[in-house]
């Protein structure tokens, strides 16, 4: 099964300088992972101010520019895992929280995981 991991965080990290003890784990932990067939793709995102929204209200379309000023969270990053199990996604969920645990103490966040649409459901 594949799913969805989003790395979100308060607003303030925004512009905070990231460990460089972080990166390196992070780079071993996607290449690890790659090799076990667990990571499919990821990246992580530009800041708000350089994205855009497409919004559809009322019939209508609109384009706003970034930064988003009634943001509260921002998406930091994302990854598309394989997992056997949901509680294998987990555990890679977790294991990249852990990295940031370590790495960057002071750091606050969440990682959201969500199946992808379509993607088989092991029987419980």
């Amino acid at each position: 099964m594949r799913y969805m991991m989003f790395i979100k965080h308060a607003k303030d990290y925004q512009n905070a300088k990231v460990p460089a003890s972080l990166y390196e784990e992070m780079g071993k932990f996607v290449k690890e992972a790659t090799k076990n067939g667990n990571f499919v793709s990821g990246a992580g995102l530009q800041p708000p101010s350089a994205g855009a929204r497409v919004t559809l209200k009322g019939g209508k379309i609109t384009v706003t520019d970034g930064p988003f000023v009634e943001s509260k969270e921002i998406v930091g990053g994302y990854a598309i895992i394989d997992a056997k199990s949901r509680e294998e996604a987990l555990a890679l969920a977790r294991r990249f929280m852990e990295l940031h645990l370590k790495h960057w103490p002071t750091f606050e966040g969440e990682c959201e995981m969500r199946p992808l649409e379509g993607e088989a459901q092991p029987a419980s």
